[in-house]
């Protein structure tokens, strides 16, 4: 369908396009790809002033504990608490006590509604520094918001108000409790730890490949954290079974081996602070400051650390920005001109080296696939995997180690598809809690991926892909399009439909199934906003992101009469050109990009994206202009 714009200020439009589209060009580094910027995370810089403070403590004891004589490595330099670790402690309270909210709470991010995980982190983690009247009243106005939200700050209150937010999922809701146990919140000794749940660490004495069937109650990437939380809750508290006594104190060695082993190389797991504050802190509460992961882990904090005193949620997204960007510029005809040759190759020789050509340590993901990011601390998923295959079409200059790597990352993606015929994020078959599960948004772009390559593989493993493609869309078609990784904090559930219902219709434009996104352009057109800009749905505020993603998807070709419905062309070029003056207004022109908390990360912690609403912009306008008579992937075969 060629969009009319007959309602469309076509001047207005180019120039915002141009403006986005050049911010986003000048946007990359000296190496000529993406990294991002994350926004600042209070419930990072709580955990991270925390572990770095027990860390302090711990070193300055007369008597400190033996590091394992069985991890590997040693614990090495480690910094000096007076010299560097006070100053970080000190400006990331100072910073927490600038971003508290008006209420009393914080959120993930300074964007951030209050919740009760972050508020009850910040709230511990003024244990770790010299308390003065400016943190007292942090303190105070936290402690109110959590007795209004929990019912007080007693643990007969606050330990069952956590759990209750997650439910059977341990993955978030036991570091919670260890942080604020360690703080001394819960009380003192062997009963602060009474109604902690033990996370079961002595498991990981079995083989990897087993814990998809030992039910283990955190997802997939949190192994880090059953360990270390587990061996500072058996620490303070260990069981009475003689027999599970006698597990946990034979496995103890083992698990901290592994502990070592899966530890990259920036020592920080998944790049994330958070994750890597908990097994900090854990491990040195149960006696083993200095033990190497825990001097790894310390390193990884005090270079993580921002100079206004705060930490990100992860270090960088530069993998999945830099797919992001090329496939949103790409959707111009005149790419290959936008980006020269000599810069699209730097751009896919960058990309080829990010991915995985060995077995990952972490998850046992097998070689062919991407993470988010190009540091150590990455570990391999279906999003970025489908992101890096889309891309390297997009950039062509397609030789034979593009093809190898295209055709490995198809594979990789096949073999990971769900009986369910989805795809999840990380692992086959770990589908017991939340973001181990297929997922709508991810499956789409995987459907994506290989409708972008399937052509060019050999006949038998073509048909293969055509037949995971055919089953992926069914599980589209039977699932509501609610996405696993992004949400909307205004929205019921934090869902964001908008998010998911665009990159399920724009799979379905991209595929010979168009009939996949039935009513979804349909549903993005009734929930868009009276003033033309798109929320989540319903009443919720609007967005740039969501109201580019929306725009991309109701413009991206094809869109046939049997994805319309009752909805009429003209409906759609009319939606089409009020949300392009939205975006063209509250853009300045492409000029300023204000970023929403739209992302998720591990554990539902919301975190905004700098590069987000330029990047989803360059896409949706893209689209609207080129989307009657856009290629779809680049054709330069050098």
């Amino acid at each position: 369908m060629m969009l009319t714009m007959r309602s469309l200020n076509l001047e207005a439009l180019d120039e915002t396009l141009a403006n986005a589209r050049q911010a986003l060009l000048d946007a990359r580094n000296a190496a000529g790809h993406w990294e991002g910027e994350l926004s600042s995370s209070a419930l990072s810089t709580a955990t991270a002033v925390f572990a770095l403070s027990s860390y302090g403590r711990a070193r300055l004891l007369p008597s400190r504990s033996s590091p394992d004589m069985n991890a590997p490595g040693s614990a090495g330099a480690s910094p000096s608490q007076e010299d560097e670790l006070n100053p970080l402690i000190a400006r990331g309270l100072e910073w927490l006590v600038k971003n508290q909210n008006t209420d009393g709470g914080w959120g993930d991010t300074i964007k951030s509604i209050s919740n009760i995980s972050t508020t009850a982190l910040c709230w511990a983690a003024f244990a770790a520094g010299t308390v003065n009247e400016t943190h007292r009243n942090a303190v105070s106005n936290a402690t109110a918001w959590l007795t209004t939200h929990a019912g007080g700050v007693d643990p007969d209150h606050l330990i069952p108000a956590i759990i209750k937010r997650y439910g059977k999922d341990h993955t978030f809701s036991v570091p919670i409790l260890t942080m604020c146990a360690l703080a001394g919140r819960l009380g003192e000794g062997r009963e602060a730890w009474r109604r902690i749940p033990q996370l079961p660490f002595e498991l990981a004495a079995f083989p990897q490949r087993w814990f998809k069937w030992l039910r283990l109650p955190v997802v997939s990437y949190a192994l880090p954290a059953l360990i270390a939380i587990g061996l500072v809750r058996h620490h303070y508290r260990p069981t009475r079974n003689p027999f599970a006594s006698v597990a946990r104190r034979l496995a103890r060695s083992r698990a901290l081996r592994l502990l070592a082993r899966i530890q990259p190389t920036t020592g920080g797991y998944l790049e994330a602070t958070p994750l890597t504050s908990f097994v900090v802190m854990s491990l040195v509460g149960a006696g083993l400051a200095d033990h190497p992961v825990v001097s790894h882990g310390i390193e990884f904090l005090v270079r993580s650390a921002r100079p206004d005193g705060s930490w990100a949620i992860d270090t960088n997204l530069a993998t999945w920005v830099t797919t992001l960007a090329v496939n949103a510029l790409a959707i111009d005809p005149e790419f290959e001109q936008i980006v020269p040759k000599d810069e699209r190759r730097a751009i896919r020789d960058w990309l080829l080296d990010q991915q995985y050509t060995k077995e990952h340590p972490y998850t046992l993901a097998a070689p062919g696939c991407w993470a988010w990011t190009d540091l150590s601390g990455g570990v391999p998923d279906a999003d970025d995997t489908a992101g890096a295959i889309l891309a390297l079409k997009n950039l062509g200059l397609i030789d034979p180690r593009t093809k190898r790597a295209a055709a490995m990352g198809v594979r990789w993606l096949v073999d990971l598809q769900n009986r369910d015929g989805g795809i999840p994020t990380f692992c086959r078959g770990w589908g017991k809690l939340p973001f181990d599960r297929s997922g709508t948004d991810i499956t789409a772009h995987a459907v994506r991926a290989w409708a972008a390559w399937t052509d060019e593989l050999p006949d038998d493993r073509a048909s293969k892909t055509r037949r995971s493609a055919d089953e992926a869309l069914y599980y589209l078609r039977r699932n509501l399009p609610i996405p696993l990784w992004f949400g909307n904090q205004h929205a019921p559930n934090d869902e964001n439909m908008t998010y998911g219902a665009a990159r399920v219709q724009i799979a379905a434009a991209a595929t010979a199934y168009p009939h996949t996104g039935n009513g979804y352009s349909r549903w993005l057109i009734r929930n868009q906003r009276p003033d033309g800009g798109w929320g989540a749905g319903g009443d919720t505020p609007a967005s740039i992101e969501e109201t580019a993603l929306a725009l991309e998807a109701l413009a991206s070709p094809p869109l046939p009469s049997m994805i319309l419905g009752n909805i009429s062309a003209e409906e759609i070029d009319s939606a089409i050109s009020r949300g392009v003056a939205w975006l063209i207004e509250h853009t300045h022109r492409g000029t300023q990009f204000d970023p929403t908390p739209i992302g998720f990360y591990f554990a539902k912690l919301w975190y905004f994206e700098k590069f987000y609403p330029l990047i989803f912009t360059v896409a949706a306008l893209n689209a609207v202009k080129h989307g009657g008579d856009n290629k779809s992937f680049g054709t330069d075969k050098q």
